[in-house]
């Protein structure tokens, strides 16, 4: 396994904390496919459970996986979905300086959120994969987000969030208007390959928010004339993000990831 560290720096000034993930081969040829792998809230590169997930998918395919601003090594502060699409950008950039000719991204919970925003707004990439996503900001509708709102909002809960989880996360309240959301910015994706990886067991975000991913997705297809534009939505019994997604799961999105080059049998469920 080769392994790269590379610091990037965003169009804003925010240095990021990034790695590639390579199995060794004989060749000096770029690859064909690359993913850009982006972990959810308080996720590093380096903390066990987020490495786990981009060390099993670079065994398919290269990966570029960072610590989102106000995460692990990098600079800057977490603003939850906004500004890290700049991040993204950082990767794609470096991906692209090192001859990738197509980048899949993948992200997870909010790492989801961003990799669907970037793919809707900047677009550019062969395909993107949003794996525990939300569709919608500001989600309260289950116990574990309004925790996770309460940490975010309120001074003491900022302070917890940054000594225990290790992540700086901004002061409210954010800006007006608020950024395109997930929902919004799938509208945006086709003709890109989309698929929604959601589990049926998710404590954070229910059925109605891959399903809103992907009604938003064909929905934009239709109004650019893009009708046979086919969005994939995998549903399959596990919990949330990293933490709960399987290694056979991982490797099917991975061999999607492929499929984005030359297609390739992926399991029809896992």
């Amino acid at each position: 396994m080769r392994r790269v560290r590379r610091t990037l720096l965003t169009d804003d000034g925010v240095r990021i904390s990034a790695q590639l993930l390579q199995q060794a081969t004989s060749t000096a040829e770029p690859p064909l496919v690359g993913a850009i792998v982006v972990h959810g809230f308080s996720g590093s590169v380096d903390k066990p459970i987020n490495y786990r997930v981009i060390e099993r998918i670079s065994r398919n395919v290269p990966v570029i996986a960072f610590d989102m601003r106000g995460h692990g090594a990098s600079s800057g502060q977490c603003t939850l979905g906004d500004r890290e699409v700049a991040d993204v950008g950082a990767a794609v950039s470096w991906a692209k300086s090192r001859g990738w000719s197509r980048i899949v991204l993948v992200g997870f919970s909010m790492g989801a959120a961003v990799v669907v925003r970037y793919a809707g707004l900047a677009g550019g990439v062969a395909g993107v994969v949003s794996v525990s996503g939300p569709a919608f900001w500001n989600y309260r509708g289950t116990p574990v987000m309004r925790r996770l709102h309460f940490g975010v909002e309120n001074p003491m809960g900022r302070q917890f969030v940054r000594r225990f989880m290790k992540t700086r996360v901004i002061e409210p309240p954010w800006p007006e208007p608020w950024p395109d959301s997930p929902f919004d910015a799938a509208a945006q994706i086709a003709p890109t390959p989309f698929l929604v990886v959601h589990g049926t067991q998710d404590e954070f975000f229910p059925m109605e928010h891959p399903r809103a991913l992907i009604h938003s997705a064909r929905q934009g297809a239709v109004a650019r004339d893009l009708s046979s534009y086919e969005p994939q939505i995998w549903l399959r019994e596990f919990g949330h993000a990293e933490a709960a997604i399987s290694d056979e799961l991982l490797d099917a999105v991975a061999g999607w990831c492929l499929s984005c080059v030359t297609p390739v049998q992926v399991p029809e469920s896992q």
